[in-house]
Formats: C-alpha cells, sequence, structure tokens
C-alpha cells in the first residue's frame, strides 16, 4: 500500500512540478541564489510528504554545527537512495549534490538537480570527473555548500567502504570546512529495487567542522581514511 502511495505523489509531483519549473526559472533570471532556494524549499516539502507516506520518522541532531555564513563540504555514509532524502530534509544552507550520471535521465529529479546546483559524475570517465570538480570548486567559491558520499556507491555491508580522497578535493583546494555526516537505518526504508516501504525510525548526526589547515599533514596525506574513522566514530555513538 505504501509503494501505491508514493508512486501517486510522485506522479503528482511531476504534474505540480511544471509550473513550479516556470517559477524557478523566473526567480533565477532575477537571482540565481533565489531560484536554489526556492527549489530547495519545494524538493524538502516533496520529501517529507515521501517520509511519511513510507512511514518513516527522522530525527536530526547536530545541525548547530554547521557555519551558516559559508559553503562546507558534507559527507556521509551511502546506504540507500533514502540518505538523499533525508539529508535534503535536514540540510541547512543552500546545497547541491553529487549524484551519479544516470539521473540526468530522469525527466522531473534531472531539472530539480539543475536548479539546486547538483553535480552528476560519470564514475567511468575520469576526465569528466575532474570537470566535476573544478566547477564544485566553482560553486563553493560562489558561496554553495556540496554534499558528496565517498564511499562511491551504495554500501549493503556493515562497514564502510573506503573513502575516496579525491572527493575532499573540493574542500582541499578551496578551503572550506568539512562537515562528517553520519546517517542511519536509511537502508530498512526503502526495499530492494523500491519493492516496499517499511516504517523505521531514520536518524542523521552533523558533526562538528574540520577545516584543512586543521589536519595534520601526515592525516592530509590520506584524508579519505582520516575523515572515514570520524563519521565511523559518530555511527558508532548513535543509538
Amino acid at each position: 500500500m505504501r509503494i501505491f502511495l508514493v508512486g501517486v505523489f510522485l506522479l503528482l509531483f511531476a504534474i505540480i512540478s511544471l509550473p513550479l519549473y516556470l517559477v524557478a526559472w523566473l526567480l533565477g533570471k532575477k537571482d540565481e541564489r533565489l531560484q536554489v532556494a526556492f527549489s530547495q524549499k519545494i524538493v524538502k516539502i516533496g520529501f517529507r510528504i515521501i517520509f511519511l507516506l513510507a512511514g518513516a520518522r527522522l530525527e536530526c541532531k547536530g545541525q548547530e554545527n554547521v557555519p551558516k555564513d559559508e559553503p562546507v563540504l558534507y559527507i556521509g555514509n551511502h546506504r540507500s537512495y533514502c540518505d538523499i532524502l533525508a539529508s535534503y530534509m535536514t540540510v541547512p544552507t543552500l546545497t547541491g549534490f553529487v549524484s551519479k550520471d544516470d539521473f540526468k535521465k530522469v525527466p522531473c529529479i534531472s531539472r530539480w538537480m539543475r536548479f539546486l546546483k547538483c553535480l552528476f559524475l560519470d564514475r567511468g570517465d575520469p576526465r569528466q570527473g575532474l570537470q566535476m570538480i573544478l566547477t564544485g570548486i566553482e560553486q563553493i567559491k560562489q558561496g554553495y555548500s556540496i554534499f558528496i558520499m565517498p564511499e562511491g556507491t551504495r554500501n549493503r555491508k556493515d562497514t564502510l567502504l573506503p573513502f575516496h580522497d579525491g572527493s575532499f578535493k573540493l574542500a582541499t583546494k578551496t578551503g572550506c570546512a568539512i562537515v562528517p555526516v553520519a546517517i542511519k537505518n536509511t537502508d530498512k526504508v526503502i526495499g530492494h529495487h523500491f519493492a516496499w516501504f517499511s516504517p523505521t525510525r531514520v536518524s542523521i548526526v552533523y558533526g562538528e567542522p574540520i577545516y584543512p589547515k586543521d589536519i595534520p599533514t601526515e592525516e592530509k596525506r590520506h584524508i579519505g581514511a582520516y575523515m572515514q574513522k570520524k563519521v565511523e566514530e559518530m555511527l558508532e555513538n548513535m543509538n
């Protein structure tokens, strides 16, 4: 029943999005930040409704740790597509997500993602990956935060996959703060291949910001492993 309700809502959202696209486009002509803020608000509302229909409950802690007057690089563990919902519902700054290139082909979703300054990554194309990093660096300089999941893919294991060092170039090249994010139980909300939704309490915690300049030189050489330990410690401390 829940999968049916979510499906109906997504269809309605796609229809309602048509005039909202025009509003977002017009706002972008006046002020790009207004466009991003409006789009983020619409997407947050949509995600909250999906969460409600799926029977999931969201518990968020640590938002006060996030600097509000500067862009940051959020890095979090990746268990499910639901990670994106939980993150966007709680992220306190204007933020674009790094997503796999496949989402460019999804009509309704890709349009909102472009309005939100999301970055698309083709993991099989190193040149395109470099271009994505350069674009992300420019967006951070413009004042937009970026959220990336350094494991590189959804992880179904009990332990985290290695965090890719390249994910952190967005912070090391700009000097922006890195905010570790720990997400728990999202894999229990959405079943394999979206076969079902299960009522679950999802937890997300935003850690204290870490600036690249404050990371010890030796640790900075293996920044992926260093930040992975931070997220692992956060996960261990979550109920």
